[in-house]
């Protein structure tokens, strides 16, 4: 009777195994198995984006549905300028390559543009976010979105407290914020594979698109 007993326990033990349900959905996460060591050209990454003196958290890598992934990112949680930090809004996860290259650019092209054409240094930089599983717009194409390589910069916050947005002052703001937003659009340009902003097409008119690609495309 014992011997029965355990065959039987057994055999339900194999068919719970066996006939297990894979997920197959579109968006379910299969995180790598690698987490712990990333690839020498990540820890490269890590280390020239902890010289920019950024706070950040290198997350793990992960893998979705359709081509959308995570790899090699980081959390951002602020920036470093000349004099203070600089904070962010609505930002997710971000490629360290995409983090470092933002990195100067708030440094050096934002901050200091600010500085000298508005008078202020800049205190926040607001976005629209950094990774979305989506295609370009009217194409079949993944966005740079879709592998966190891109970052929509919406707006400024100043230390003086006014806020200069790509959507009230690329056209409608003062001459002095018409010409700053102006300055870092050609210096991302600059920076960045990718740059689209509101002289682009109306999708981008409230955001600047920046993207670590091997493009060289500035609109």
């Amino acid at each position: 009777m014992r011997r029965i007993v355990l065959l039987l326990l057994v055999t339900a033990t194999l068919s719970g195994c066996v006939d297990s349900p894979q997920d197959t959905r579109r968006d379910a996460v299969r995180p790598s198995k690698g987490l712990l060591s990333p690839r020498p050209e990540t820890r490269q990454c890590l280390s020239q984006l902890g010289l920019t003196q950024a706070s950040f958290t290198p997350l793990p890598d992960q893998y979705f549905g359709g081509g959308c992934s995570n790899l090699g990112t980081v959390r951002l949680s602020s920036l470093r300028s000349d004099t203070d930090s600089l904070a962010l809004s609505n930002l997710g996860p971000v490629t360290c390559s995409m983090a470092t290259q933002f990195a100067g650019w708030a440094r050096f092209g934002v901050d200091r543009a600010a500085e000298q054409i508005l008078g202020s240094r800049v205190a926040k930089i607001e976005t629209f976010g950094s990774y979305s599983c989506r295609t370009v717009a009217g194409t079949s194409r993944l966005s740079g979105h879709a592998t966190a390589n891109a970052i929509d910069v919406s707006g400024f916050v100043l230390e003086d407290g006014r806020r200069i947005t790509v959507l009230d002052d690329w056209d409608g703001g003062t001459s002095a914020e018409r010409r700053f937003l102006r300055v870092i659009h050609a210096s991302a340009c600059k920076r960045f594979g990718t740059t689209l902003g509101p002289a682009y097409n109306a999708a981008h008119r409230n955001h600047f698109h920046l993207e670590a690609d091997a493009a060289s495309f500035c609109r």
